[in-house]
């Protein structure tokens, strides 16, 4: 990647920030997970990006440019964000009532599949490569043995909350995808800033129509935690450590993180709250992070874009 900082110049600061984003993605998935025993899916997802919003507008204010470039712009924003926020996450924190923490991480997991896809009918420079398409049907094989344990032995609901997550996924990977074929001109801060508020608002409407009003939730303490660390730890700050890293580590390091949080969901699932997965289910997971590592592998310099999507769509 141009402009990476070399090693000996970095310290201890970066293996500490990657650290931190590999620990923070793998626990966010089990906090959506203790966050549903309290608090209704799809306001729960809409009050987190409210308040990741309000901090990533309040760190940024001052440092760069709050507004697009372009009028155009918005317009891909909004559709972006509506797909990356409202249909993704809606789809993500229901689903996650119906399915393990863990198997929500490794059903996610296969966005950049879907971004393959998309990129190569979408992006001239990025033609579907044989090795790629294998590891998406590698991949995909995963995906499927899940969701036939998850119909056979945990029943309908949890198949459809898996084909939910699995679907949201999708809309994720067209939104980063978009976003790059558009090559819109705006600190990466502010694009996340913008899309989740175009996103965070429908949810907010939909939530409040089909949830009711969120002061008549049931608050607890351990929900009011699940919630801030959500929107602040694992959304705000996340977020802007990554973009600090983008000048600091190779392509290969910072794809790693993908690789790493699913199986640090499961673990962290299976330690915390006692969630099992049958051993199909395990096999699957083990296609679907294969099938991603060979999409990922000797993938040579990325934009910054790339690199974003292909790490940033965590729980």
């Amino acid at each position: 990647m141009k402009g990476t900082i070399a090693p000996s110049h970095v310290g201890w600061r970066v293996p500490a920030a990657w650290l931190t984003l590999c620990v923070v993605w793998s626990s966010t998935w089990l906090a959506i997970k203790v966050g549903l025993r309290d608090l209704p899916p799809i306001s729960f997802a809409a009050i987190r990006f409210l308040i990741a919003v309000v901090v990533l507008l309040a760190v940024s204010a001052g440092r760069v440019s709050l507004w697009p470039l372009r009028r155009s712009d918005y317009g891909v924003l909004a559709l972006t964000g509506i797909l990356m926020f409202t249909v993704n996450y809606a789809l993500l924190f229901w689903g996650e009532l119906h399915v393990s923490s863990g198997l929500a991480a490794i059903l996610q997991a296969t966005i950049p599949i879907f971004g393959m896809v998309f990129a190569h009918r979408m992006l001239p420079d990025e033609p579907l490569r044989w090795r790629k398409l294998a590891g998406a049907l590698v991949a995909l094989t995963g995906v499927a043995v899940i969701c036939a344990r998850l119909l056979d032995f945990n029943g309908l609901m949890a198949f459809w909350g898996g084909l939910g997550i699995f679907v949201g996924a999708a809309g994720a990977a067209y939104s980063n995808v978009l976003v790059k074929a558009r090559a819109i001109q705006i600190a990466p801060a502010m694009l996340a800033a913008w899309q989740m508020i175009f996103g965070t608002v429908p949810l907010l409407l939909l939530g409040f129509v089909a949830e009711g009003n969120p002061f008549h939730f049931h608050w607890t303490r351990m929900s009011l935690f699940c919630l801030l660390y959500l929107a602040v730890i694992g959304s705000a700050l996340t977020f802007l450590l990554l973009y600090w890293l983008l000048p600091r580590m190779t392509v290969a390091g910072l794809q790693t993180i993908s690789l790493i949080t699913p199986p640090g969901a499961v673990m962290l699932g299976w330690l915390l709250v006692g969630e099992t997965f049958s051993s199909w289910s395990l096999v699957g997971a083990g296609f679907v992070l294969a099938g991603v590592w060979m999409i990922f592998r000797r993938t040579g310099q990325k934009e910054t874009a790339e690199i974003v999507a292909a790490v940033s769509d965590r729980g």
